[in-house]
């Protein structure tokens, strides 16, 4: 695992136990992980979350976060609604190796109530020892998406009335 990388986690009520076992997993790795929240098991929303650890990475404190929510799939709908960010859910090893090594996934998305902490930590491990390797074929998909995405901050798919 890249222990050079900075790391956030975060997650909301459904994924709080989750959350809680992969800081401890991760220290136990020697990977300190900053953690947004939350910090209890009541009800909260889990666009916050991903804004936290989003944010984070746009602005440079960290290099790759970590999600959890109830399915994965919400925190993973709201971390890509930031610039830059390319949050994945990945219940498989594979995904969150390659989302990495081929389209420099930098947010990793997981459901808390479709799989458990072992599996998680298997997951992890592939996203952190993961490097994003750009043969050319990657690095012009990477690209489209950068492009993509400056294009929606120009306002070219701004609805017109």
């Amino acid at each position: 695992m890249s222990q050079s990388l900075r790391y956030a986690i975060a997650g909301d009520h459904a994924g709080f136990s989750m959350k809680n076992e992969v800081v401890k997993f991760l220290a136990a790795q020697g990977i300190e992980a900053l953690d947004c929240g939350t910090h209890s098991a009541e009800s909260c929303d889990f666009p916050d979350f991903a804004e936290a650890v989003a944010s984070r990475i746009i602005d440079g404190q960290i290099d790759r976060g970590i999600l959890v929510c109830g399915s994965g799939v919400g925190v993973s709908v709201a971390a890509n609604k930031f610039p830059g960010i390319r949050a994945s859910l990945c219940h498989d090893t594979y995904s969150a190796r390659q989302g990495v090594e081929h389209d420099d996934m930098n947010v990793l998305c997981i459901g808390a109530r479709v799989i458990g902490p072992e599996l998680a930590f298997e997951i992890i491990r592939a996203f952190l020892g993961a490097k994003y390797t750009p043969q050319p074929r990657h690095a012009r998909r990477l690209d489209k998406i950068v492009a993509i995405e400056s294009r929606v901050l120009a306002g070219e798919f701004t609805k017109k009335h």
